[in-house]
């Protein structure tokens, strides 16, 4: 059995509340996991959330996303989207272009250079996943899954 985040940290105190200590798992996991990826794509000079922005435009195709549809789409949201991609058109990775009759309008697609970074990045990122959290199994996975969306539909808003 796993010994848990207090023995992990070396928490003496016990915690405030069952909220606080599934709170900080779930930081604790997420900047464990965080920091791997990031590792991972340093060859590359890629950041998670430029990686993130690739697969979103793969995803989209030809037709590719304005501005404020990948924004909405990031799983970590930045708070200038206009500046990554600033970055992003600068090493070659996408390609934005204006639309004809509303000059504001822009539409971002990936580039092949985008698109080749991707191919190279698939299945060391995959076998990473499954080294992370493979061993959970099937069950466990989807169980986290409903879990963390649950968690995340909270009634309140």
């Amino acid at each position: 059995m796993a010994r848990g985040l207090q023995h992990e940290i070396k928490q003496t105190r016990p915690w405030g509340s069952l909220e606080e200590e599934a709170m900080l798992n779930i930081s604790r996991t997420s900047a464990l996991l965080d920091h791997a990826l990031t590792q991972a794509f340093k060859p590359y000079k890629v950041t998670p959330t430029q990686y993130n922005v690739l697969r979103i435009l793969r995803g989209a195709g030809p037709n590719g996303l304005c501005r404020m549809e990948i924004g909405e789409r990031l799983v970590r949201p930045v708070p200038d989207v206009t500046r990554l991609l600033d970055r992003m058109e600068q090493t070659g990775w996408i390609r934005r272009h204006r639309g004809g009759t509303d000059r504001r309008f822009v539409t971002t697609v990936i580039a092949p250079k985008g698109l080749a970074l991707l191919s190279k990045l698939d299945s060391e990122i995959g076998a990473m996943h499954r080294r992370q959290i493979g061993h959970l199994g099937e069950a466990d996975l989807r169980q986290l899954i409903e879990l963390l969306t649950v968690a995340r539909d909270r009634p309140d808003g």
